[in-house]
């Protein structure tokens, strides 16, 4: 059997990168990770012109499907959400400043990984099952039957209790 020899292999990180932005599919991906890259750079900039720099880590940005005007923050938790909301319009204002232009911005909360693990409890020991009445219960159980008349259906309930509860 002949095989034909292995090709050499000596292509150089360039040449990928270059595959990469030729290739149909995987260019596409190329190309949005740069633009979400100078995206998160724009709002990180946008931020610290407002003096919450200190957020820039805490947002995930992107746009809205189907729209490049409307952008789209998801942040973890409520109080960043709150206080972004609270200056949209100047930081809509400073990113068209920047060179970015966006009609609207919508900030919505992520949901958090729980930080709960739940585990199954292994040392609760079974349950033993109630052997009978105590004595206090039987006196009281006796009490009640003296009381009730000898042809009630209540006294033959109790008897009937008193008869198949043993201690």
């Amino acid at each position: 059997m002949n095989f034909a020899p292995k090709p050499t292999r000596k292509q150089t990180a360039q040449d990928w990168l270059d595959y990469l932005r030729d290739s149909n599919g995987l260019g596409g991906i190329l190309a949005k990770t740069e633009d979400l890259a100078k995206l998160k750079a724009s709002l990180g900039l946008a931020l610290a012109r407002l003096d919450l720099g200190h957020l820039s880590p805490k947002i995930e940005a992107g746009w809205r499907s189907g729209t490049q005007n409307e952008l789209f923050l998801l942040v973890g938790s409520a109080s960043i959400a709150s206080r972004l909301q609270q200056i949209l319009p100047s930081l809509i204002n400073e990113l068209s400043n920047i060179g970015l232009h966006c009609s609207a911005i919508k900030v919505r909360i992520k949901p958090s990984n729980s930080a709960w693990e739940i585990k199954p409890r292994a040392d609760i020991p079974k349950q033993e099952k109630p052997k009978g009445l105590n004595d206090n219960a039987k006196k009281s159980w006796q009490g009640l039957l003296e009381k009730l008349a000898p042809d009630s259906d209540l006294r033959k309930a109790v008897e009937a209790l008193l008869k198949n509860k043993p201690k």
